[in-house]
């Protein structure tokens, strides 16, 4: 039995227009479990990871449901409100209502700590349909006046371990004390302790309960290393790994468009055939670079996160994370186009001093660390084990250069 489309689970046709423009032909299963329940009104408890499709599941009823309402925007008013945790995943869940809501006239916006505060005042001075902020920084422009939260009818808060984790839930009780109590609810979490289930009883009104299972963990054959190289050595360092014969046929992640360019070119300026690919290139230029890559024309493919996600090819010998991702499950997904068909395969992660909360995730995730790399490719890079591990509790034991790695080149 297939699953639902898009149009069964009852989105309306501009979302549909959005979502295929992007790619999307199949919901996922979060979303075809929590879509009926969101656009029926009902609210919902959802135990989901990040990777599931868990935003589009909550931000395709959130904008169906606000786009088919006639209120008029009022002053400093907010009618969805999204809460998440971090500036990082308030922005991407703010992307996310962009590119689904861009056949829509709903008008959204997001606010975060770390930056300016007058940006963020003059964009909800007129009032907007959908807020996405992290909770410290929506309670300064409460308290200062400049955001009302009266006319609130959707509350997502996503995330809610985390919200916790962070210290973040005296500030989430405030925010909402201040909301209208009608209102339609629905809250995420990834794990349900105690305290999350507390908050989900205070805030949800009968809600529906859905569990997704996470994403799977990495696969055994697949090794896993990890080099310390700054940022401005990653690309030297890559050039050496790939003198060795043994990386045959290599896909180089990235997290931007830009610098998936520059370590193309860097590449091909070095001899090595490589492409990029990634969303500002055509149709036709990605459908060009991956047929180079699976008929061997080309060593390397570079690419993004979002231009990889139609990426099928076999025997793809190595995935070098060049620039880890911010969201642990990505990690997972990227290393997976190696070791299929139960073949081995080697993952290959940079960690630049700046990246070295994102390899703690990614460990956490996986419940495996990473071999870290010394020797000839890494050895001016290797960051002593003694530093590393003083700041990073989420670790075991790490093996050492020769003695403890297994060797990359």
């Amino acid at each position: 039995m297939t699953n639902p489309s898009f149009t069964e689970l009852g989105v309306a046709e501009p979302l549909r227009r959005s979502l295929e423009a992007e790619g999307y032909a199949q919901p996922t299963p979060i979303q075809v479990q929590a879509i009926p329940i969101l656009l029926a009104g009902q609210d919902l408890l959802g135990l989901a990871q990040t990777g599931t499709g868990k935003t589009a599941a909550f931000s395709l009823p959130l904008l169906q449901r606000l786009s088919t309402g006639h209120e008029q925007r009022r002053s400093r008013s907010v009618r969805g409100l999204i809460l998440a945790p971090t500036r990082e995943l308030a922005i991407q869940i703010h992307d996310s209502l962009r590119t689904y809501g861009r056949h829509l006239h709903l008008r959204t916006t997001v606010v975060v700590g770390g930056v300016g505060q007058q940006p963020q005042i003059k964009a909800v001075s007129g009032g907007v349909d959908i807020l996405v902020a992290t909770p410290g920084r929506l309670l300064d422009l409460v308290n200062q006046g400049y955001v009302r939260l009266d006319t609130v009818t959707e509350l997502v808060l996503d995330e809610a371990d985390r919200m916790f984790d962070m210290g973040f839930i005296r500030d989430i009780r405030k925010i909402v004390a201040a909301l209208p109590k009608k209102r339609h609810s629905m809250l995420f979490s990834a794990t349900m302790p105690g305290d999350v289930e507390h908050l989900a009883q205070a805030i949800l009104h009968q809600p529906a309960r859905i569990d997704v299972s996470p994403p799977k963990r990495t696969a055994e054959n697949i090794e896993q290393r990890v080099y310390f190289v700054p940022a401005a050595e990653k690309r030297a360092l890559l050039s050496s790994l790939l003198k060795d014969t043994t990386f045959e046929r290599v896909l180089v992640f990235t997290r931007t468009k830009h610098v998936a360019n520059r370590v193309a070119e860097h590449l091909g300026k070095s001899g090595f055939a490589a492409d990029a690919i990634h969303g500002n290139k055509s149709q036709s230029a990605r459908q060009r670079a991956l047929e180079r890559f699976r008929s061997g024309d080309a060593q390397v493919l570079v690419a993004t996160d979002i231009a990889a996600r139609g990426i099928d090819v076999d025997n793809v010998t190595h995935v070098v994370n060049y620039e880890l991702p911010n969201e642990p499950e990505s990690y997972v997904h990227r290393i997976g186009r190696t070791a299929r068909a139960g073949s081995a395969g080697i993952a290959i992660a940079f960690c630049d001093p700046a990246e070295d909360g994102y390899l703690r995730d990614i460990e956490r995730l996986t419940r495996l660390p990473l071999t870290v790399m010394q020797g000839e490719a890494g050895a001016d890079h290797a960051k002593p084990e003694r530093d590393y591990a003083r700041k990073t509790p989420f670790r075991g034991k790490r093996g050492r250069g020769r003695s403890g790695a297994r060797r990359a080149a």
